[in-house]
């Protein structure tokens, strides 16, 4: 073997395991990727189960979404839910089960690697389990929100909610009502991309902060790393939600 058939062996050597190396980093990465995402926030066992015990709300599984309404039958306005990152879309159930107890169908997405920014589907497929409601407010947590934004526009939707959230996209020129209901003690949302994102939003909307709220109080799935510490009980930022909703809900 001469001199130059050796080093190209060498060469050949070195690339096949440069490659092989490059291939099971991304393997680790991919596989890291995915398990991150597939942790969530669990939903709290009690505050859960006080829901499916309330003879005034049948919740129901249907289509990738979690569907939450009055026994007694309801109007066509409904609730579309956007979760934030990486939590139980259960965790949702009791913050909304009050207003869904007054008549308004809950549709609460149950979305893709449990990120709403992933989750690509359209309004009329996340509301496929609810055809007779003729308009919905979007609502969405955190990131959860930031999904909503971005399906603003739809001529369906009459009204928009962000909780602990913001917008990413411009909507300052719809001209549906907006609110923008944020925590005193959130230790988790960028305050920067907050501040900045003002001017996303229309110019009437209204914003309101929860005393002693934090980022975790707009669900129940417990603490959250950074967090700041919640004063306000659930059942009373429900209640506080409850009463916000109600302003915002067109009559039908």
């Amino acid at each position: 073997m001469t001199t130059l058939d050796a080093r190209r062996r060498l060469i050949i050597r070195r690339i096949r395991i440069t490659g092989w190396t490059a291939v099971a980093s991304l393997l680790v990465t991919v596989v890291s990727f995915l398990t991150w995402f597939h942790i969530v926030f669990a939903a709290e066992r009690d505050a859960t189960l006080e829901v499916f015990r309330d003879d005034r709300v049948t919740v129901v599984e249907v289509d990738g979404s979690i569907v939450m309404e009055a026994t007694e039958g309801g109007g066509t306005t409904g609730i579309l839910y956007f979760p934030g990152a990486r939590v139980d879309p259960y965790s949702y159930l009791y913050p909304l089960s009050e207003i869904a107890a007054t008549g308004v169908t809950v549709v609460i997405m149950d979305p893709l690697l449990n990120m709403a920014l992933f989750d690509t589907r359209t309004i009329e497929e996340l509301t496929t389990a609810a055809p007779g409601i003729r308009e919905w407010v979007l609502s969405g947590h955190s990131l959860g929100g930031v999904r909503a934004c971005m399906l603003a526009s739809h001529p369906d939707v009459a009204g928009l909610v962000l909780m602990g959230s913001y917008c990413a996209n411009d909507i300052s020129s719809t001209a549906i009502p907006v609110l923008q209901v944020l925590a005193s003690a959130d230790g988790l949302i960028d305050a920067e991309a907050l501040n900045g994102s003002a001017s996303l939003l229309p110019p009437s909307t209204q914003k309101i902060t929860l005393e002693g709220a934090n980022h975790a109080s707009f669900g129940t799935y417990g603490d959250q790393p950074g967090d700041g510490v919640a004063t306000l009980s659930r059942a009373e930022v429900r209640e506080q939600l409850t009463a916000l909703f109600q302003t915002l809900l067109p009559g039908d």
